[in-house]
């Protein structure tokens, strides 16, 4: 939920609507951010704080012992039925619930150090066996933990052993620490022009797959799936991304710690625990709520500020200040770090790397968002600044001269509240969706299927200055977790470590070039809206609503070209003449046949209507898989897949998802053949709509090999070159994909 909710969303839209003309005119001309959270803290009035609260309970994150026995005891359910990773999962929102110190926190971590151990995870067993006697787990219990924890011992000590390795492995690789640059590589600057703005162009040629940069995020905070849930003092059995990851650094973790504080933020271990309380949480702690209330957007704003502080704000601020505008050469000029940032009002001239101020020279486009949307955010701020007041400033916050005396909140620090209103300001253009491939909990599938989700939204200083296209030239991975050693990039540790000084989220972006670059080339990002997945129409309508520009992308270009009221009426892709089988062309009303001899017409609501019908069939089939009535599924795909083919070339993207959901049901069966015979259907259509060096094909070649290697495993050997070579593309060499691939590989020709 990036926006604040619907009802604190009605709040302020009342409040808006209740003032005057006057009042509205004025604030409707104010540009100055500090002015406009002035305004905002002006109008607030207790009743304000009040609703707010009243809104956040059904966000409730307060422990709950009883939550927390209902927990543990659905864990028990899930461990009785061997299903481990959803009683790990259990015990631990029990943990998260429980009160520090108490039998039912101790007796979480010792259930859940059960369930870790029958999964093979032993070393985060013995933590969590450590955990459950420092809570003070019962003395006449404690003999099956120590039999428990010598039977953990005695793996690790076989793992230590020569070619036996252990499994304890539920952690996401670790990261390398990037640099103040954020680590451009050679050959990539950084360039200011009057119409692009900063921006980057490599300045030698660049192979497709090439890693051009590399960014660490400045902060990043959860997407909450469940976060509806968390007021009803019942516990609910969905589990999700805030259930999965680490709130710090993101990295996906079983065994949690929690903040001792909240039944919300969880940690991967006691060092994530710390950074984060030092640096943000125990300021956002006592209002969790409210910022779970208030959306994504606000939080990551104010977290930003937070983890900035007084000193580097007033930086920000006076650097600002103290340059005035001279820039009026139109040719691009290359940018240098820290280089003289004299020729720009607000610093979108200047190169300042990952530092802070990378961040606060982000453009807030005042001037582009609407009065009532300027409006919305003040106010929530500036409610969010007086719940703060509830308690002691932060740290950072805390001016030098009041070092020794009791800690009060001074007028002067209302640039607190004033410059996480800029940040939200910045994060309509400039946050990134953080995301993660996640595989769909099947039972019994042996293809499963996977989709890319949404797990955090972060801000990226370097990654920010990267201007969009449609059809970009570049593609992204995202790296979690941190590295205890800097200069070793082998020894990624599944424990929980001390973090490197230089690490500040946890969370990396690596950039790489998805087709050759040549001299002189801008490297583009998509913002979204990307050209296989949306009409140009639509892509343009929401880049303008979103980021308050008019894209005129080669990709835009082209479409709008072909779309013109001068262009001749062009094919439909992946639509055929349900008479003649012909190619279907478009026009403004429908569709007619392209064969003169048959011009057979079809309007467009009937072919909406027919491909939400194959749609509502594929739903039930899939429904049915995950039941295991795989007889009714076959013969509901079966209906659709004649249907389909009716009026759709085996390139639409429809043909495509019914092909991949046969091929994972013959599998599940057993009849490789088939099963792969339908994915090799699928890789046209995806081929088709996302191209030929897309991740899209590559993960579904994934899946080919995968079918391969478990029926006739010798042509996996012809498959998993290409699927290599499009992974290698968009992911690092240290995904699941690439490294499975390799092992599949090494089995194979050993055989032969």
């Amino acid at each position: 939920m990036d926006l604040p909710c619907q009802d604190w969303v009605c709040h302020v839209e009342q409040k808006w609507a209740e003032l005057r003309s006057e009042e509205t005119e004025r604030f409707s001309l104010l540009t100055d951010i500090d002015a406009i959270f002035n305004y905002g803290l002006s109008l607030i009035c207790p009743e304000d704080l009040n609703i707010l609260s009243r809104i956040s309970e059904k966000f409730s994150v307060k422990k709950s012992p009883e939550t927390a026995s209902e927990f543990r005891q659905q864990g028990n359910l899930s461990f009785k039925v061997k299903d481990y990773p959803a009683a790990v999962l259990h015990y631990s929102k029990g943990v998260c619930h429980a009160d520090k110190n108490t039998d039912e926190l101790s007796l979480c971590y010792a259930n859940r150090s059960a369930a870790l151990f029958y999964q093979g995870l032993y070393q985060a067993c013995l933590e969590d066996i450590r955990r459950s006697l420092e809570a003070g787990y019962p003395s006449h219990l404690q003999d099956k933990l120590q039999t428990r924890q010598t039977a953990c011992q005695n793996q690790l000590r076989k793992a230590e052993k020569p070619n036996i390795p252990h499994t304890d492995h539920q952690l996401s690789p670790c990261q390398k620490t990037v640099n103040s640059t954020g680590h451009l590589s050679d050959g990539v600057s950084v360039y200011f022009s009057s119409d692009k703005g900063r921006h980057m162009l490599v300045m030698e040629n660049k192979p497709a797959g090439e890693v051009v940069l590399e960014d660490e995020a400045y902060c990043s905070v959860l997407i909450p799936a469940n976060i509806f849930n968390t007021g009803t003092n019942k516990a609910v059995e969905t589990f999700g991304t805030e259930d999965r990851h680490c709130h710090h650094c993101l990295s996906q973790s079983l065994s949690f710690v929690p903040c001792p504080k909240c039944s919300y933020a969880r940690y991967c271990g006691e060092s994530c625990q710390k950074d984060a309380w030092d640096q943000w949480h125990q300021w956002e702690c006592p209002v969790g709520a409210d910022l779970l209330a208030i959306g994504v957007l606000g939080h990551l704003a104010l977290r930003v500020v937070l983890k900035a502080g007084q000193t580097e704000v007033q930086m920000g601020i006076k650097n600002t200040k103290d340059h005035v505008t001279t820039y009026k050469n139109d040719s691009p000029v290359q940018l240098s770090l820290g280089g003289d940032c004299g020729k720009s009002l607000d610093h979108t001239d200047c190169f300042h790397g990952s530092s802070y101020m990378g961040i606060y020279s982000l453009l807030p486009h005042v001037a582009q968002h609407s009065p009532a949307s300027r409006f919305l955010m003040a106010i929530t701020m500036a409610v969010i600044y007086g719940k703060l007041q509830g308690g002691p400033p932060p740290n950072k916050w805390m001016s030098f001269k009041d070092e020794g005396v009791k800690a009060s909140w001074q007028p002067e620090m209302s640039m607190l509240g004033a410059t996480a209103l800029r940040h939200m300001m910045q994060l309509r253009c400039n946050a990134q969706a953080i995301t993660a491939v996640r595989v769909k909990e099947e039972s019994g599938m042996a293809v499963q299927s996977s989709s890319e989700i949404r797990i955090a939204t972060a801000i990226f200083p370097v990654l920010s200055l990267l201007n969009h296209s449609c059809s970009p030239n570049t593609s992204i991975s995202f790296t979690t977790g941190f590295q205890p050693d800097p200069h070793n990039q082998l020894g990624c540790s599944e424990g929980h470590f001390d973090h490197p000084k230089g690490s500040r989220s946890g969370v990396t972006v690596t950039v790489r070039a998805s087709k050759d670059l040549t001299a002189g080339q801008e490297i583009l990002h998509c913002y979204g809206p990307h050209r296989s997945r949306m009409e140009v129409k639509e892509r343009q309508r929401l880049l303008l609503e979103q980021y308050f520009f008019q894209c005129v992308c080669q990709a835009c270009q082209r479409d709008l070209s072909e779309g013109s009221p001068n262009a001749k009426e062009h094919t439909a892709p992946g639509m055929k003449c349900v008479k003649c089988g012909k190619p279907l062309q478009s026009h403004t009303d429908g569709y007619t046949c392209s064969w003169s001899s048959c011009g057979h017409q079809i309007s467009s609501a009937d072919v909406q209507n027919r491909l939400q019908g194959f749609q509502l069939l594929l739903d039930e089939a899939v429904h049915l898989m995950e039941q295991d009535r795989l007889n009714e599924a076959l013969h509901i795909l079966q209906s659709a897949f004649s249907q389909a083919n009716s009026i759709l070339t085996e390139t639409h993207p429809f043909q495509g998802e019914l092909a991949d959901a046969l091929a994972r049901l013959y599998a599940s069966t057993g009849e490789w053949s088939l099963a792969a015979s339908h994915l090799k259907r699928s890789l046209v259509a995806i081929q088709a709509q996302f191209g030929e060096d897309s991740i899209e094909l590559g993960r579904q070649l994934f899946k080919l090999a995968q079918l391969h290697f478990n029926g006739d495993g010798v042509a996996s050997l012809s498959v998993i070159p290409r699927a290599r070579r499009l992974l290698s593309l968009h992911c690092s060499p240290r995904c699941e994909e690439l490294q499975e691939l390799s092992e599949m590989e090494h089995c194979l020709q050993g055989l032969l």
